[in-house]
């Protein structure tokens, strides 16, 4: 049994079940392995299925990627396969009604294993699911590797040990269907092997070729830092923003060498012109704020960014003060002349009712 060929739903995390979830730790270093560097281009496909269909989820959804942009998706509410980067129009209507009926056969073995997965945890209800990540790279270098993940309930289950061709059990509950796979008879991780090694790469090349003037634009990011003290803490904000491609590093070190803990998670956010941004966040001792700098890391650097945090200095507080007294002697001088103005024309006005009255008085006469 297997989740082969597997994905994770992107699009879905207004669920709160999707909040519960969590990416197996191997899951994580695979999505960190490259994108950072110019050159490198990855296509990975995420499939997830879960086990109650009151979840707010889709019981099936499949997405796909190229580097940080995502290009295709399917799940079993619409049950068909669309693309979602402009450039992957190029396709023609065979190749989305192919895919799609290759999805809805997925969904239909997906749910099956489902079933079979929790019974191997003698697990008869409640929500869980279970995740596939698998995709291939080309390098900067010309060298390519591919990797197939399969997680269950946020924890490794078993992985493709792509260069033989062996799947690897993470569990006990997994060593039956590793073994079942390894069978000469049924060769299903040879077959995957075939594959990333084969059409995988077929694919990304194709794929490139489509979309080459969005994967490879680089845009250097802007890098700012920020302070908020508040009694012994002091929140050092380092507000990358502007860049692309997504995929970016951004880590705190302190005196240059160990890296710290964040104070919150580090989020990448999509501009209106398309490029991203985030914040990284530590709290640190006050008094301590330049022992501590932001370092960024992206493909369109030569080289890693250091930026520390700069307190206001005397010279720019003295400037402050400066034009809010300037500020505030304008509207001094501007209400002066306002009440002056005012006080002349009701000096005028008094004039100009007297002699009415004079008139209005003879005419009585």
């Amino acid at each position: 049994m297997s989740f082969s060929g597997g994905s994770l739903c992107y699009y879905c995390s207004r669920s709160p079940q999707y909040r519960r979830m969590k990416m197996s730790p191997l899951f994580l270093l695979i999505l960190g392995v490259s994108g950072v560097y110019s050159g490198s281009h990855t296509l990975r496909y995420y499939r997830m299925v879960v086990s109650s269909t009151g979840s707010g989820l889709p019981e099936f959804t499949s997405v796909g990627y190229v580097d940080d942009q995502q290009i295709v998706k399917y799940n079993s509410d619409s049950r068909l396969f669309r693309p979602v980067a402009p450039w992957m129009d190029k396709e023609g209507p065979e190749y989305w009604e192919g895919q799609t009926q290759r999805c809805k056969g997925h969904e239909a073995v997906f749910k099956q294993n489902m079933r079979t997965v929790m019974s191997r945890f003698n697990q008869t209800g409640g929500f869980h699911y279970g995740q596939v990540m698998y995709g291939c790279e080309v390098r900067d270098d010309g060298r390519t590797t591919g990797y197939t993940q399969i997680g269950y309930d946020g924890r490794d289950f078993m992985y493709l040990d792509a260069e033989r061709g062996v799947y690897i059990p993470n569990m006990p509950e997994a060593q039956i269907t590793t073994q079942s796979w390894n069978n000469p008879e049924e060769q299903v991780g040879e077959r995957n092997k075939n594959y990333l090694e084969n059409d995988c790469i077929e694919s990304l090349k194709k794929y490139i070729n489509y979309g080459r003037d969005d994967l490879e634009r680089r845009v250097p990011p802007e890098v700012k830092v920020t302070g908020r003290r508040s009694g012994e803490v002091t929140k050092l904000h380092c507000w990358v923003y502007g860049f692309h491609p997504r995929a970016v590093v951004v880590k705190w070190l302190k005196n240059e060498q160990d890296e710290v803990t964040l104070a919150e998670d580090k989020q990448i956010l999509v501009n209106p012109d398309g490029t991203y941004q985030t914040k990284v966040i530590v709290e640190v001792p006050a008094g301590e704020e330049e022992r501590y700098s932001c370092h960024v890391d992206h493909s369109s650097l030569e080289g890693t960014l250091s930026v520390k945090w700069e307190p206001e200095s005397g010279l720019g507080v003295i400037i402050g003060v400066v034009i809010g007294c300037l500020v505030v002697l304008i509207a001094v001088i501007v209400g002066v002349l306002i009440y002056k103005k005012k006080k002349s024309d009701y000096k005028t006005t008094r004039t100009s009712d007297t002699s009415s009255d004079s008139s209005n008085n003879l005419e009585k006469a």
